[in-house]
């Protein structure tokens, strides 16, 4: 077995629910064969890390170390990883491990993130009952298929937020086919929507950015949107109703709004959640009948999502808007975040 060179990881941890972490420090897993162990330079701020260490989502044990848009160097490597030598540049996103074995269903679907034997980044344990940790630490040790080579061209603090928020808006995009002249509405021009805009944009879709904000507007036709709607001007959203092929929810829309959601789609156009706001969605089952919408959710990506991402990214100059704190301060940026004043990604520098 390859010994580690950091066999006691320092980070910032959860300790019970709220927006404090502390520094705390554990003991990580043995390095496994197919494992590498990373040496972190940058963390981006997940909104997931928020909603995990409040405990908004149900199920956070304590202590937690969240994040997981982790960008960093390798320091060690199993005995059968091949691709990646020491000192090469990584990113890590939501996901460190899946079984990726012939008879399970979602990893050979490209659905790896489903995978019955997997393993998230944080508050998620491994078979063997060891929990796993974040980026915001250190270190980190993962299976080697989630490190990911950085390209060249990107610089790694504008990576991070790639890993997560970059590949949760492209995921569904390739997954339903967007395209070439589609009419693709963004709802939420935030750390997921300002990404969205710029990847619908680059594979050719004609994007329309609705937001609240009228202060955006600019911003979104810099990003690459067609339009911009002011969901507050009556008579602007009424000019887009039925114009749209998909429609992305990246922002916690209140629960009464998709029955307005569908209004905005065409003939079986795709409603695509990527957002988990609290409570449940209400809506008509007429308004889905009568103009033939459907309505989905969409994860994060698997590994050949995540290497398309970055690659796409490369190619078309996508990038995130980030602010960086130290990790030092990472109590303030979380606060910051939770105050709703990030724009748009925060990335922690280490």
């Amino acid at each position: 077995m390859v010994e580690g060179k950091i066999n006691k990881i320092h980070g910032w941890a959860a300790m019970k629910p709220g927006i404090k972490v502390e520094p705390w420090s554990y003991t990580p897993r043995p390095i496994g064969e197919n494992d590498v162990e990373i040496k972190i330079k940058y963390s981006g701020i997940c909104g997931s890390d928020l909603h995990t260490i409040k405990q908004e989502w149900s199920g956070t044990t304590y202590p937690a170390i969240v994040g997981h848009e982790i960008i960093g160097k390798i320091l060690t490597k199993g005995a059968k990883v091949t691709e990646f030598n020491e000192g090469d540049l990584v990113g890590v996103g939501a996901q460190v491990f899946a079984c990726h074995r012939s008879d399970c269903k979602p990893c050979n679907n490209n659905l790896d993130p489903h995978c019955p034997r997997g393993v998230f980044t944080y508050n998620s344990k491994y078979p063997d009952g060891e929990q796993a940790q974040g980026g915001y630490a250190e270190a980190v040790r993962v299976d080697s298929k989630y490190a990911f080579h950085i390209p060249s061209s990107i610089d790694p603090l504008y990576a991070a937020p790639l890993m997560c928020a970059g590949t949760t808006v492209f995921a569904p995009m390739l997954r339903k086919g967007v395209k070439k002249g589609d009419r693709v509405g963004i709802v939420g021009i935030g750390g997921l929507g300002h990404l969205a805009i710029q990847y619908a944009h680059a594979l050719g879709a004609e994007v329309v950015a609705f937001s609240h904000s009228p202060n955006k507007r600019q911003e979104c036709l810099d990003l690459g949107a067609s339009k911009f709607v002011l969901t507050s001007d009556k008579k602007d959203v009424d000019a887009h109703r039925h114009t749209l092929d998909f429609l992305f929810i990246t922002s916690n829309s209140n629960s009464n709004q998709y029955n307005e959601f569908i209004s905005w789609m065409d003939f079986e156009g795709i409603v695509v959640l990527l957002a988990l706001p609290e409570g449940h969605m209400t809506f008509s089952p007429f308004e889905f009948v009568l103009n033939e919408v459907g309505i989905t959710g969409s994860l994060i990506g698997g590994v050949n999502i995540i290497k398309k991402a970055l690659e796409f990214a490369s190619k078309h100059n996508i990038r995130p808007i980030i602010e960086k704190y130290p990790i030092d301060d990472v109590n303030n940026a979380l606060q910051h975040m939770d105050d709703g004043k990030a724009r748009y990604r925060i990335v922690l520098t280490h």
